[in-house]
């Protein structure tokens, strides 16, 4: 798909600088760019790149000394996005059921269901939505218009996912959340009983979900993943969680059952959300994070402990039990102090 620069800025604003005519191919980062395409700048730091780059165009905020062509933007990576995802549309849905596979729900006739596909019964595919090869859609799932499964999704029975979402591979929306009670008397004594899930996942429009990713269902009320999250691959969402709208979760994160996210958070890779807890609209949380309370204000939240050689660590940590001991020595010195420091 070549575009003429001009048209670029005409479908999404900011300030051309050179050449309308010039052909945009692709987009690239500085680096790696050739002829035919259009780079951006949204790091400073990266400015030097600005002398070398073979980019036919530059996005950048200014100034643009230097380059032959140039589109000026206050959030070049936010134009970038919206101009590559112009340039690379997904695929065009073929409509159509492959013979093998196996429907006894209801799929709209244009929508796509691929190899090996099976749609439980009272199951519901919306206009325009793709299920991959091998994806097992339960019995009484809804999945919404213009949704693309890739292959090998999997979604439990009588979940909901919602319009325009795009769910990886590998991703298990709807198993059974980790409910047990411990059973106390008798010979099963420390045995484990099972709590029966019963509730759904309830997924709205615009998420994305990436591959590995689970998902439970609640075990009585449901799990709710609102409209414009995006998760990264291999998160672990608990029962009954709750992730509010353009909530943004990157990879290897674990949340407990019962925690409640608000809107446009960020949580950093592989950080711990521990169950039950409540954290507000714009929180931002650090890669590596564990959050052990409910956090209240908007803010950015980080606490990790820095990794140590081991025979450091051990000599460091092993003083954490001596703590309560030591705060009441110091505390008993500090009374002393005070005494030899008062006026005779």
């Amino acid at each position: 798909m070549a575009v003429r620069l001009d048209a670029v800025v005409a479908r999404f604003g900011g300030e051309l600088i050179g050449a309308g005519d010039t052909l945009i191919l692709r987009v690239a980062t500085l680096e790696n760019a050739r002829a035919g395409d259009l780079a951006f700048l949204s790091n400073p730091k990266y400015r030097n790149q600005l002398a070398t780059t073979q980019a036919s165009a530059v996005i950048l905020a200014g100034p643009a000394t230097g380059l032959s062509a140039a589109i000026l933007t206050p959030k070049p990576y936010l134009y970038y996005a919206k101009v590559a995802q112009w340039l690379n549309p997904p695929p065009v849905v073929l409509p159509g059921v492959h013979p093998t596979a196996v429907v006894e729900g209801r799929v709209d006739p244009t929508a796509s269901i691929g190899p090996n596909v099976w749609i439980g019964p009272e199951g519901n595919v919306g206009a325009g939505a793709v299920v991959g090869a091998n994806c097992s859609i339960g019995a009484g799932v809804k999945i919404g218009a213009e949704t693309r499964l890739a292959p090998n999704v999997v979604i439990y029975s009588d979940c909901r996912v919602g319009a325009r979402c795009l769910i990886h591979s590998g991703a298990v929306i709807g198993a059974d959340g980790f409910g047990f009670a411990r059973e106390t008397d008798g010979k099963a004594a420390g045995a484990w009983v099972k709590i029966p899930q019963v509730g759904r996942v309830l997924i709205g429009d615009d998420v994305e979900i990436g591959a590995g990713t689970t998902i439970d269902r609640g075990a009585l009320g449901d799990t709710v993943i609102g409209n414009g999250v995006k998760l990264d691959n291999q998160i672990q969402v608990g029962h009954n969680v709750k992730i509010g709208e353009n909530t943004a979760i990157a990879g290897c994160v674990g949340i407990a059952g019962s925690a409640v996210l608000g809107a446009r958070c960020t949580v950093g890779g592989g950080a711990i959300i521990l169950g039950h807890l409540a954290i507000a609209d714009d929180v931002n949380v650090s890669a590596g994070t564990l959050i052990g309370k409910s956090i209240t204000k908007p803010g950015t939240y980080s606490g990790t402990v820095p990794f140590l050689a081991h025979g450091d660590w051990l000599k460091n940590f092993s003083r954490l039990r001596h703590l309560d001991a030591m705060a009441d020595r110091i505390r008993d010195l500090e009374q002393r102090l005070a005494v030899l420091e008062k006026p005779q």
